[in-house]
């Protein structure tokens, strides 16, 4: 279906089309939201506030220092490896601001995923943040990792709690392992000497890549999902125009300059990197990390601090939120917009939701490839529990056959996108790229689909094996690949089981070798090689394995049988 075809199925006040030639690159929406909106709050942090003029300055010393102190070029990669802090952003922009390429790096990652992204995207450049330095220094003689900025906690506090928070956190709860680079530039340092060095002009335009996301693969390693400079840009328009709906009061929900969204999902995702640092930066609205999200107790405790109007989450979140007996007692009268994507949402969550915060969840869909918004439902009483709405503005979308056949509408197919936000493809893998996407740009999703005679779409099954945990992909394959390293083990498999509260868990079914192999061993392997939600929740040992004449292991017979 053509993108025309949804014309009269949206909402008043949600346009027809976008312009993706509006902007020439994220670099010029940021400056242009920087000037526009100078004294407002950009994003809140641990007790500070950065404006939107100060992240300009800021942003402008990192890049200062990255053109004038580095011999890094136009098109180079640096890897951001950070939880949600105030140094995220002021990394991530200065680094497009000095025509790099940003790979957003999960700090949870084990020493052999952060291996694998470094090398295969050739990182030549790290900012990390303290407390994982160990495990930088096991990785650095393996990667083409040539420069490293340092940030610790209490950076961009006043001096005092900052050294407070900086002591705290390293020698109090311990959270620094010890290690030793003393290659490495403090990020305060690198500030210091960008500042004033002013920014180089560039010519960097929609068609040039500004991250690589990493999403995994059938192969078992993830691949760089090259993103440019426009498809982030046509993404934050599509998903701006899906917030122009009119609200009861007849105005648009979301408001420039008016707005407080909560920020608990990382900024690395994609899902949170296009909402909080491209959406809500462009309409100049204020931004709350929050850094730890898993000690609901303090994220509940941070909430109470702010008249918040917009929350991004997913279910896993919504239900610990809930769970939590301090929820009830915050002031939701603001709460107009909450967002989950990432992950399926279940009915009664969404209905839980509505009831304890007269708000209704709004359920979209994507994918990293998508970067990442292709369909969001309706806000308010036009969504669809159980849908994932309606296409964004300027998107196609068709399902097909096995055989590559468009269905007709109501009929289940894989669903396949078409749009200004699909990526460029993945990142010097064209023989996977060529898998997924075609000359005439529409992009293979991978799941199941039907498309409602009204519009509405439906995600009724994966044909891909990929697991989704909290909304994080994981990939069989990978879990597999490492597992069968392991000496004592034969054969295994993984599949994904229904799980309360992360939607998905991973189920591991193991074959030992004639020594054998303990689950105490399994569990203690997997915690060493993954980072925590690929780890398997469930681990099985088993004689064998049911397969095909050919040896290929039966997934949906383990399913049956899980």
């Amino acid at each position: 279906m053509q993108p025309d075809f949804w014309n009269d199925k949206r909402p008043a006040g949600v346009p027809l089309d976008i312009d993706p030639g509006a902007y020439k690159s994220v670099i010029e929406v940021f400056e242009r939201s920087c000037k526009k909106f100078a004294d407002r709050p950009a994003f809140s942090n641990m007790g500070v506030t950065l404006t939107y003029a100060e992240l300009e300055r800021q942003s402008a010393a990192f890049a200062g220092y990255l053109q004038g102190h580095t011999d890094l070029v136009v098109g180079d990669r640096i890897a951001v490896q950070m939880p949600n802090v105030l140094h995220y952003p002021i990394a991530v922009f200065g680094a497009l601001r000095a025509g790099l390429i940003v790979v957003n790096t999960n700090p949870l990652y084990t020493a052999r995923e952060m291996r694998h992204q470094f090398k295969d995207s050739g990182a030549r450049a790290l900012v990390y943040l303290n407390v994982f330095g160990q495990k930088v220094q096991e990785v650095l003689p393996d990667t083409d990792i040539q420069y490293l900025i340092e940030a610790k906690m209490g950076d961009l506090m006043p001096t005092a709690k900052g050294w407070l928070v900086n002591t705290m956190v390293s020698k109090v709860k311990k959270m620094v392992p010890d290690y030793f680079l003393p290659q490495a530039v403090s990020f305060k340092s690198a500030l210091r000497m960008g500042r004033g060095l002013g920014i180089k002009p560039l010519n960097v335009g929609l068609d040039d890549i500004a991250v690589l996301q990493y999403t995994g693969g059938t192969t078992g390693l993830a691949k760089g999902a090259m993103l440019s400079h426009g498809n982030l840009v046509a993404n934050m328009q599509q998903a701006r125009a899906c917030l122009g709906q009119f609200g009861s009061d007849g105005q648009p929900l979301l408001r420039e300059g008016q707005e407080v969204m909560i920020a608990p999902l990382p900024l690395y995702h994609i899902y949170a990197f296009t909402a909080n640092c491209m959406c809500m930066m462009v309409t100049g609205n204020h931004n709350v990390l929050i850094t730890n999200p898993r000690d609901i107790g303090g994220f509940i405790k941070e909430l109470k601090n702010w008249r918040f109007s917009a929350l991004l989450g997913l279910n896993t979140l919504f239900v610990a939120l809930m769970d939590h007996p301090d929820f009830k007692t915050l002031d939701f009268s603001s709460l107009k917009l909450t967002n989950s994507g990432g992950t399926a949402l279940v009915k009664a969550t969404a209905e839980r939701w509505e009831q304890l915060t007269g708000c209704r969840i709004t359920e979209g869909y994507g994918l990293t490839e998508t970067s990442p918004v292709a369909c969001t439902n309706p806000y308010g009483d036009q969504s669809r529990i159980g849908t994932v709405g309606l296409p964004v503005p300027g998107t196609a979308l068709k399902v097909i056959s096995d055989d590559g056949v468009e269905q007709p509408l109501g009929e289940r197919g894989e669903l396949c996108i078409k749009g200004p936000q699909i990526m460029k493809g993945y990142w010097q893998k064209p023989d996977a790229t060529a898998e997924v996407l075609d000359a005439e740009g529409w992009f293979k999703s991978g799941d199941i689909a039907v498309i409602d005679p009204d519009g509405f779409v439906r995600i009724v099954d994966r044909k891909k094996d990929m697991i989704i945990v909290s909304g994080f992909n994981v990939y069989p394959n990978e879990i597999e690949d490492v597992v069968m390293a392991h000496p004592k083990v034969a054969n295994c498999a993984v599949i994904g089981v229904p799980d309360e509260r992360s939607g998905e868990a991973v189920k591991l079914f193991v074959v030992a070798r004639e020594a054998g192999v303990s689950l105490e061993e399994l569990k203690a392997y997997c915690k060493e090689n993954f980072t925590a939600y690929k780890v398997p929740k469930h681990i099985v040992l088993r004689e064998s394995l049911p397969m095909t004449p050919v040896g290929k292991i039966l997934r949906r017979e383990l399913r049956d049988i899980a």
